[in-house]
């Protein structure tokens, strides 16, 4: 006991087995009888954890190595996964996905609604646990050679992690990506720095009808007048043809919040 004493201080490496998941996904480890919270990990993994944030009874690790995967774990397919912010899971396979949120509702339920037996099904699944998302709003960016930059912010920061593709939206959307970057740069639209509350464009927003295919591109932006702004939208119409609107949503305000309370047609509907 005094040599776990010594150790919990942050800082410290400390080698443990993940035994649950939390309601905010994190995988859960037991040192003593304190708990560890630990990202990217899962229920079975035997890992070697940096403490982080040290309380009497519980502490926030960052994972330095995965000494011995759980049966549940699984390669992600997105290349930047450990990176980037835009989802949480991809490490776990799906069929223990759906264990995983099945016990948050009961756990949920009995503790908070004071259910005794809650009688919750088996979740269903999709064909893929990938390609559902059928909205993707990204915060957009300027790289140090000047290019521009979409895609979600790694984890813990607002440092973009550039995407031209990604796997958890509709595979539909993904065209959008590269084109539209490239675009916004030939155009010479500014980007929106947060630090210096200076530029226009501040996000890209792609929201696909699952079954009728039909897209609606959105330009978050501080600034209504962009040059030539409806010319380059019914260009963008023509090139895509299941694009059926593009809009524009005035946002000027130095706030998190992603969408302003105006929002302007500029092609389509």
């Amino acid at each position: 006991m005094k040599n776990q004493a010594e150790n919990w201080q942050q800082g410290n490496i400390i080698e443990f087995e993940i035994v649950d998941v939390s309601d905010r996904g994190d995988g859960v480890g037991r040192w003593g009888d304190r708990a560890v919270f630990v990202p990217d990990t899962v229920t079975g993994d035997r890992v070697r954890v940096r403490l982080l944030r040290v309380k009497p009874q519980y502490a926030y690790g960052k994972l330095l190595e995965l000494l011995h995967p759980s049966p549940h774990r699984l390669r992600p397919r997105c290349i930047v996964a450990d990176k980037c912010g835009g989802c949480q899971w991809q490490h776990i396979q799906d069929a223990y996905q759906q264990e995983i949120k099945r016990n948050l509702l009961l756990q949920a339920l009995q503790r908070i609604g004071e259910f005794v037996d809650p009688p919750v099904a088996p979740l269903l699944s999709g064909l893929d646990f990938l390609t559902y998302r059928n909205k993707a709003t990204y915060p957009l960016g300027v790289s140090q050679v000047g290019s521009v930059q979409a895609g979600y912010y790694r984890k813990g920061s607002h440092q973009i992690v550039n995407l031209n593709q990604c796997p958890i939206q509709d595979v539909r959307l993904n065209p959008f990506l590269a084109e539209i970057k490239l675009d916004i740069e030939v155009q010479g639209w500014s980007i929106y720095n947060e630090k210096r509350k200076q530029g226009q464009l501040r996000h890209l927003s792609l929201r696909i009808g699952r079954h009728t295919g039909e897209i609606l591109l959105t330009l978050v932006t501080t600034d209504l007048q962009l040059r030539d702004r409806e010319d380059i939208a019914r260009g963008w119409m023509q090139m895509y043809p299941n694009l059926v609107g593009v809009c524009l949503n005035y946002n000027p305000h130095p706030t998190n919040a992603i969408l302003g309370d105006r929002t302007e047609c500029l092609a389509g509907r």
